[in-house]
């Protein structure tokens, strides 16, 4: 691969070899990450062609990495530290993470990739930019991190691009130098035709490139290219070594006694959130001896790499011991930081469902007093959203505390032999307690809520009636305004009166019926009220109106059926008169009968004339005067044929005359 096919990628500095050397004499390779995202692409693409640059045995001392995230996100850092694992996995040997000075989150630890050593490879620290000299020497370290090493991109890219394309043409020149001469020393007529084809010209100037290489070789040897500008070579000495008990002392002491004095979670966010701060600067304290381990761990190296074979077995052993602790130690401080996170975690979600139970409290000890069945309905179902809301919150609880149950019981593990049965009580008995608490709660309000509930469902059903009896008063008054309106003909024979006779009663078992229906409502509504303990708003008016509008019907519909009954004996008294064959002539010339019939006929139209009277005084009439003239005209013209009847049977030579 050559710079020049990716010089646009080149040219945004996405990683860079800077010549300095860590203290295994093992090249630098930093990665500053930007607040762009960056694109891991074209940084695989440019890790994959720094590090075809140097020797095979310059790579078989390793590298160190600076991943510079100070203006990058945690979740970049931790991609790009997995991404090395795939690109160089058996070059690194230590990667420094360079963290920003306001950290990225509280769950990034110093320790979040030790447990991780083991698959990446390579073992990652997370230190501050003025930290870096404990690993690697201040004129080994470029500008950005305090060094004094002197690194142009810009130039270096420019130098690698003169460097490649000498390579290039000064491979191509010497390969068609050769052939020239292989075409020289042949005797074949035809090579040496071909030989002089080339006309024995090159492809490139000889004296450019043997120029361009003689001041590509003097830079490089002004700048030493391939080395550092006076830097000191380092080599461990033995007496470093003795700071190794110091740190295992350190972490098996005072360290561990650290951790096994912090066993509390607290009792609420701000109390957890006290203890996270705590344990931060107990974590701030052991990264300082685990940077001494790292450091250590480097001289080690180093020695094993220089040390006779004697002292290997020793210094082996050494490097397993602080590793071995400072592994178990960093295990003990992630676990501490992810309980006290679950804690936070528990205690969050207690003070939000504590806060919807005193929602729902407050209203539910707020007294109900809605305009309609619509709203009661409405508020119904908030209530409803608001427990089933509670349930959810309840349900998250236990599953965070059981969660946080299960990591205590897991504590036991890494206590050195302690007992800590009866500090870990005192946890699991306040998460308990608080879910016990909290169950409690959510219990008394669903209580509260099924009283809330009844009463609401009876205030509901208490404005139905309501509303059912008002329609019940309607529908009796529309049958009132019908009877007045529509039931005024009194039939034209005594069959079509009785007819209509039997017809209104009907009509007055439908009005009836609506009467006690509108009875049993109001009923219905004070029985209610006496429960709900309130005073129905409209049953006090519909009962009189009920009772008046009924009463109104009543007299009406008996005005009506004295009417018809007037008409019926009427129509059969004046029908038997009039028939051609009477069964009793003598009956007939009864004069007291047409008499009768003239008096019921005269009585029925004076009736017919007077409106109906209700007990308030007001007045009311039967359909329209037309209608009542055309009903009076009827009964007339059946008096007047009762009159000629008469006549005849009184005078019968009239009928033969007529005749």
């Amino acid at each position: 691969m050559e710079a020049s096919v990716i010089l646009p990628i080149l040219k945004k500095k996405l990683a860079f070899l800077s010549g300095g050397k860590d203290r295994r004499s093992g090249l630098i390779l930093t990665i500053p990450l930007c607040l762009e995202q960056t694109n891991m692409d074209e940084l695989s693409v440019t890790l994959d062609y720094l590090l075809s640059i140097p020797s095979e045995k310059c790579k078989a001392r390793g590298f160190t990495v600076i991943v510079d995230g100070r203006k990058s996100q945690w979740n970049v850092v931790k991609t790009v530290v997995v991404m090395l694992q795939n690109v160089v996995p058996a070059e690194v040997s230590l990667v420094c993470v360079v963290k920003p000075d306001e950290f990225w989150d509280k769950k990034v630890t110093h320790f979040c990739f030790w447990k991780e050593k083991d698959r990446l490879g390579f073992e990652v620290i997370l230190v501050s930019a003025n930290k870096l000299t404990r690993y690697i020497e201040p004129c080994q370290l470029t500008e950005d991190f305090g060094g004094s090493l002197t690194y142009d991109h810009m130039d270096w890219l420019n130098k690698r691009l003169v460097f490649e394309k000498f390579t290039k043409e000064s491979t191509s020149l010497l390969d068609e130098l050769a052939l020239i001469n292989n075409g020289s020393d042949k005797g074949n007529q035809q090579e040496k035709e071909r030989s002089v084809d080339l006309n024995f010209l090159p492809s490139v100037d000889p004296e450019t490139v043997l120029q361009t290489g003689h001041e590509l070789l003097s830079e490089l040897q002004q700048r030493r290219f391939n080395g550092s500008d006076g830097g000191v070579s380092w080599s461990p000495m033995d007496d470093e070594l003795l700071a190794q008990p110091q740190v295992v002392n350190w972490l098996e002491g005072p360290g561990s006694e650290q951790l096994r004095a912090q066993w509390g979670i607290g009792d609420s966010i701000r109390a957890s959130q006290a203890l996270q701060q705590k344990h931060e600067e107990i974590e701030s304290q052991h990264s300082e001896w685990f940077a001494v381990y790292v450091e250590l761990n480097q001289q080690i190296a180093a020695l094993l790499n220089a040390g006779d074979e004697e002292d290997l077995v020793e210094l082996k052993s050494l490097q397993q011991q602080l590793s071995d602790v400072c592994y178990r130690q960093a295990s003990q401080l992630e676990f501490r930081q992810n309980l006290l996170q679950a804690a936070l975690e528990f205690h969050g979600v207690a003070q939000d469902l504590s806060q919807q139970l005193d929602g729902l409290l407050g209203m539910l000890c707020v007294d109900v007093a809605p305009a309609d069945g619509a709203s009661i309905q409405q508020t119904l179902k908030l209530l409803e959203e608001k427990l089933k809301s509670v349930d959810v919150g309840l349900q998250g609880l236990r599953e965070k505390g059981q969660g946080l149950l299960d990591q205590i019981s897991n504590q036991a593990s890494w206590a050195y032999g302690k007992d800590v049965t009866i500090e870990n009580k005192e946890n699991v008995d306040h998460i308990q307690g608080v879910m016990e608490d909290m169950q409690l709660r959510k219990q008394r309000c669903e209580d509260m809520v099924d009283v809330r509930r009844l009463k609401m469902l009876q205030m509901v059903q208490l404005f139905k009636c309501e509303e059912d009896a008002a329609q019940a008063v309607e529908w009796l008054s529309e049958l009132l305004d019908a009877l007045l309106k529509t039931h005024i003909r009194l039939g034209d024979d005594a069959q079509e009166t009785k007819v209509l006779l039997e017809k209104h009663r009907k009509f007055v078992d439908v009005a009836q019926s609506t009467y006690d229906y509108g009875r049993q409502l109001l009923q219905a509504t004070v029985v209610l009220c006496q429960s709900l303990r309130c005073t129905s708003r409209s049953s006090g008016d519909t009962l009189p109106r009920l009772n008046r509008v009924w009463k109104q019907f009543t007299i009406a519909s008996e005005e009506r059926v004295h009417r018809l009954e007037m008409a019926i004996a009427f129509h059969s008294n004046a029908e038997k008169i009039l028939q051609d064959c009477p069964e009793e002539p003598e009956a007939i010339n009864d004069e007291e009968q047409f008499d009768e019939i003239e008096a019921v006929g005269k009585s029925l139209l004076d009736r017919l004339t007077v409106p109906v009277v209700y007990p308030d005084g007001t007045e009311q009439y039967f359909g329209s005067p037309s209608d009542m003239a055309s009903t009076a005209e009827n009964i007339r013209d059946r008096m007047k044929l009762v009159n000629l009847k008469r006549q005849q049977l009184r005078h019968p030579e009239m009928v033969t005359t007529e005749s």
